[in-house]
């Protein structure tokens, strides 16, 4: 008996799809967002803090018609899953930075979802000097930009929705497939992490990943209404050595060749390393299922 699909943690049976049709045949003049947001409304998808889950409902359709299983009116405007966010105007790239750590502390943390207004200049960062192509975060995500005791920008960190497949993962934390789907909203992808290319500061980049998985939990806490317990990202193999993650004790993990990164663009998934790191105030065996 083949397995009904899951596509963004729902399980798509044929009363799902016939519901999302009738929908679309009931309401034509209805934009991709209004149906996203009916749908939310109807099956009660909000996260913990009660907000709506729309940008995954909008990434839900998005899969359906790629599939071809439906079709979906034209958009109407360039926003929404895989597009740009609007970025703010940088200035040139600044004189070489190259002090101790020492001298830039405290560090200041600004910290908000990657889609609110303020991270336009977070976002551009991203865009403008990370390897990888970053266009927009969907669902559940923080973003820290990091600065001296100065204000000048350092560091972005981004951290959103975890891999929902991996078989290393799967296999250290002993989960079933329903436990997965249970409780896959605790662990969280370390999806981008970048030191602005003219910041020379030894060990800055370990203390930031540090001082970040210390209050990560809280912030989550804080900002959706439910912790994370497992923090995990991907390296490349071919390009990085990981040595700054093994540093931090986390363990380091194979992914399998069906792995895909969260937000990896053309990363290539086969030359990855997955690291896992947990937090440590929680108990892993209520708080992420079968552990034990």
């Amino acid at each position: 008996m083949v397995s009904a699909p899951i596509i963004q943690g729902r399980i798509v049976t044929p009363e799902i799809l016939a519901q999302v049709r009738g929908l679309i045949a009931a309401q034509p003049d209805w934009s991709r967002r209004r149906l996203a947001l009916e749908l939310c409304r109807q099956w009660q998808w909000h996260n913990a803090a009660g907000q709506i889950k729309d940008m995954a409902a909008r990434s839900f359709l998005d899969k359906l018609e790629a599939r071809g299983w439906i079709q979906l009116p034209l958009r109407q405007r360039r926003r929404g899953p895989g597009f740009a966010p609007r970025l703010a105007a940088l200035p040139p790239p600044q004189a070489e930075l190259k002090v101790s750590l020492a001298q830039l502390r405290p560090l200041q943390w600004q910290v908000f979802s990657a889609r609110q207004p303020q991270a336009r200049r977070f976002n551009a960062y991203l865009a403008r000097y990370h390897y990888l192509p970053y266009r927009s975060a969907v669902g559940e995500n923080l973003g820290y930009l990091v600065q001296d005791r100065q204000g000048r920008d350092l560091a972005c960190a981004l951290f959103s929705a975890a891999a929902w497949k991996t078989q290393p993962r799967d296999t250290f934390l002993g989960w079933t497939a329903n436990e997965r789907q249970a409780h896959l909203g605790r662990v969280v992808n370390n999806s981008r992490f970048l030191i602005l290319p003219w910041v020379r500061v030894p060990e800055l980049a370990s203390h930031i990943l540090g001082r970040v998985a210390r209050r990560l939990a809280s912030d989550w806490q804080a900002q959706y209404g439910h912790p994370v317990v497992l923090l995990e990202t991907f390296v490349e193999r071919e390009r990085f050595r990981g040595w700054l993650l093994s540093r931090r004790q986390l363990d380091l993990r194979r992914p399998d060749p069906g792995t895909h990164p969260p937000g990896s663009g053309a990363a290539n998934p086969s030359t990855s390393e997955g690291y896992l790191g947990r937090n440590r105030s929680q108990p892993w065996s209520t708080e992420v299922g079968k552990i034990n």
